[in-house]
């Protein structure tokens, strides 16, 4: 059993909970919050949606002893908050709700989208509630009600624009963790939109600042130390290339391109591209800042803020924690890869399709061995 205190709709509440009980039970069984409702059980149906510190997530697949510290928000707990009255009524007047399953998590992201985004469109509001699903309205209320709710509304956060190289440049990222919050908030470029999520690392390479530089613009080298990722043609500026994604019976290959730009005084680079999966029509739109520093005992450091949107069928796998994990995972398998290729030794990991339930497989058997070890 593990102890574990949390924030609950402004309640601290402290309990024992066993390794296995995710949060969607701990809320419903142990608190009684039963408005957090339970259906795939696999984070895909977004029907147990709640906030964890602020941001939606699926709370069916995060842990509950892994919350341990984190402020939840319930549906239970959105009483005298204005956007949700709003959405409360516009879904009533719309005919938004049928059985009232999902509605919970529904009302949640639509919240979240009216404060992040503001005023938007049919086709945005469509894309960004495409990780909820609803099996009863054919979604026509739920979208004219969210847009009738975001009418006239700003987006929220719209004065901390900063040019994301510079940030990443010259603020310190936040540990390589899924705790991990970034320090500011970077722009939301043509090539992201509106909507887009940012996740903020910082990995170390036991190799110096004058040799990690030029692998970092070695994109066959960096490619190799990806699993799933192929570049098919690079001029210096423009790249073309490939990436391989599984999720479980799910295959994505994603191909395409993008601009890439480095300042060889700061050492920074940018990318800034675009990809499709031809079998989904799912498509990702991000770009990646980096910056290269000195590090602890002769290696380097290397800061990273990722900005990214996912809009199609593959846009339910985009959101929160899971995310952060594996972007978490991934770059800890390129820093170790991108430093036995400066050795001049095989990647640690060989590349090839990377597949994401592989590693949830991975992150879920180091919470039970940290936990257990706790």
């Amino acid at each position: 059993m593990n102890a574990i205190t949390l924030t609950v709709n402004g309640r601290r509440v402290s309990s024992l909970v066993e390794p296995r009980t995710h949060l969607a039970d701990f809320l419903r069984e142990h608190l009684d919050l039963t408005g957090t409702h339970l259906g795939c059980e696999q984070g895909v149906c977004g029907a147990c949606t709640v906030l964890i510190d602020g941001k939606p997530q699926r709370s069916c697949i995060a842990s509950a002893a892994a919350c341990d510290g984190a402020d939840v928000r319930t549906i239970e707990g959105f009483d005298g908050d204005p956007v949700m009255g709003e959405l409360r009524e516009a879904f009533s007047v719309h005919h938004a709700l049928q059985c009232g399953f999902c509605t919970p998590g529904m009302l949640i992201s639509s919240r979240d989208i009216v404060l992040r985004l503001g005023e938007s469109s049919e086709r945005t509001v469509r894309e960004e509630l495409s990780g909820n699903l609803c099996r009863c309205t054919g979604y026509v209320g739920i979208v004219n009600a969210v847009c009738a709710v975001s009418a006239g509304k700003a987006p929220a956060g719209d004065a901390a624009v900063a040019d994301v190289a510079a940030v990443a440049a010259a603020t310190p990222a936040a540990p390589s963790t899924a705790a991990a919050k970034p320090a500011v908030q970077a722009p939301a470029a043509a090539s992201v939109g509106a909507g887009g999520s940012e996740i903020r690392q910082s990995l170390s390479v036991d190799a110096p600042p004058e040799a990690v530089w030029p692998a970092l613009k070695d994109m066959n080298l960096i490619a190799s130390c990806l699993p799933g990722a192929e570049v098919l043609a690079f001029d210096g500026e423009r790249l073309k290339g490939r990436m391989v994604v599984t999720f479980g019976p799910i295959k994505a290959a994603f191909g395409g391109d993008a601009t890439v730009r480095f300042d060889e005084a700061a050492r920074t680079g940018l990318v800034v591209g675009s990809g499709r999966d031809s079998g989904s029509g799912s498509r990702a739109h991000g770009e990646i800042a980096f910056a290269v520093k000195p590090g602890a005992a002769g290696g380097s450091d290397i800061d990273l803020a990722l900005r990214y949107r996912i809009s199609g069928p593959l846009a339910q796998f985009s959101r929160g924690a899971l995310v952060q994990n594996l972007v978490s995972h991934l770059t800890a398998l390129f820093a170790a890869n991108l430093a036995a290729r400066l050795k001049g030794e095989a990647p640690v990991a060989a590349s090839g399709g990377l597949s994401v339930m592989a590693v949830l497989a991975a992150l879920v058997k180091g919470w039970f061995g940290r936990l257990r070890g706790g």
